[in-house]
């Protein structure tokens, strides 16, 4: 593809993978859908540029999510993260509030413990899969989301009260 400079089939491949990436980086942010989408469009920038370095020992969706998170981490340690905007309204709908409250509750886990949760259970990946996309070890994914689940079931029991 990008030895043909073959951008319509990279718009294809953004157009597939697209809402995943989003997603990921969403959960990453915590919720922060302005900054998601900058990053979101800053990783395929990076995936164009790097598609040449695709080797295929991975599926593309998992090659194209460890450069999402490489890049909200590169994001992060350079200071450019934004606050979500604390002006916005409670909303009033019961499954609304459960995922504000959810928000709130993942800016209370660390950077590692949020992308554990966020390549688990956002996206559907195995441990295995999401441990290979980090570049963790099995045990330390494990181990991260089960922190993470305690400091989630604690913040969400608190807001439930």
């Amino acid at each position: 593809m990008l030895a043909r400079d073959d951008r319509h089939a990279f718009a294809v491949l953004v157009r597939r993978h697209q809402a995943s990436v989003r997603g990921l980086l969403r959960r990453l942010t915590a919720g922060d859908p302005a900054l998601a989408d900058d990053l979101a469009q800053e990783t395929f920038l990076r995936a164009y540029r790097a598609l040449a370095t695709y080797r295929g020992e991975a599926k593309l969706s998992s090659w194209l999510l460890r450069i999402a998170h490489r890049t909200f981490l590169s994001d992060a340690r350079a200071g450019a993260a934004r606050r979500v905007e604390a002006t916005e309204e409670r909303p009033e709908a019961a499954d609304l509030a459960v995922r504000y409250d959810l928000e709130r509750a993942l800016r209370l886990l660390s950077t590692e413990e949020r992308a554990a949760i966020a390549l688990t259970y956002g996206e559907d990946l195995s441990h295995e899969e999401a441990a290979a996309i980090l570049d963790w070890p099995l045990g330390t994914l494990k181990t991260r989301i089960l922190h993470a689940k305690e400091k989630l079931r604690a913040r969400l029991l608190e807001s439930a009260s």
